[in-house]
């Protein structure tokens, strides 16, 4: 049986509150009149500056917030900043329809990301224990494998070794019912220095970079529109 389309809608700079409370009440519907009713939806947006903390986030994370909100979500993870400049993408996605696991959901989000970067000569790597993409701060273009990369399964788990990377692209999902909410967001050109008042997902002194900051310039809308394509196409199934 051929799937129904992700609907694709860009919302431009919308408040963050409003966003999540909208993804919940899109969701709870889902829950409600049945997971198949509604299609599939990939929002991507921009938020005014922010921070989110995830379900579990402990507030030692918190180091200045210096006058930005702080929401509560029901995503996983820890503390995280949105702001102008960020990509934000929200998929709306019925996992049980697509056929997938949440295993699975992320390395798609992952994977899309890293193609988008990609598509602006940047190459991008998933570290082991730490969901989101990196790149090498001394050659974000050149394409050796990082010793950082997630090993094998059944391999001796260590924590995440962050040394020479620079995160660019964060994750932060959440899961009702086999119906997803929240997403991913992919830094472009923005003040940093927020990333500063928080220890990033929970890792003091993770350092943050956007494409601007490895000498990328490119216009935000282009970056929205090549992960929005590349989203569509690794969520499908």
């Amino acid at each position: 049986m051929e799937l129904p389309p992700i609907e694709l809608k860009h919302l431009g700079r919308v408040d963050y509150a409003a966003t999540l409370a909208a993804m919940q009440e899109f969701t709870r519907q889902r829950n409600t009149l049945g997971a198949d009713a509604l299609p599939d939806r990939l929002w991507m947006c921009e938020h005014a500056p922010v921070f989110t903390q995830g379900v579990a986030g402990k507030a030692e994370h918190l180091l200045n917030v210096d006058g930005i909100p702080v929401v509560q979500t029901d995503r996983g993870g820890q503390v995280t900043y949105h702001g102008p400049g960020q990509v934000v993408a929200y998929p709306l996605l019925n996992l049980k329809r697509a056929g997938y696991f949440v295993k699975e959901y992320v390395f798609r989000l992952e994977e899309a990301l890293i193609r988008t970067l990609l598509h602006f000569g940047v190459t991008g790597h998933r570290v082991g224990g730490a969901p989101g993409i990196y790149i090498a701060l001394a050659d974000p273009f050149g394409h050796g494998r990082l010793p950082q990369h997630p090993k094998k399964a059944g391999s001796a788990k260590a924590a995440p070794d962050f040394t020479g990377l620079g995160k660019i692209a964060a994750l932060g999902i959440k899961v009702s019912r086999n119906c997803t909410y929240h997403g991913a967001a992919l830094n472009v050109k923005m003040d940093l220095s927020p990333f500063n008042c928080i220890n990033p997902c929970g890792y003091a002194a993770l350092q943050t970079v956007d494409l601007s900051t490895i000498g990328v310039s490119v216009d935000l809308a282009d970056v929205s529109n090549v992960l929005a394509r590349k989203l569509i196409t690794h969520l499908t199934p």
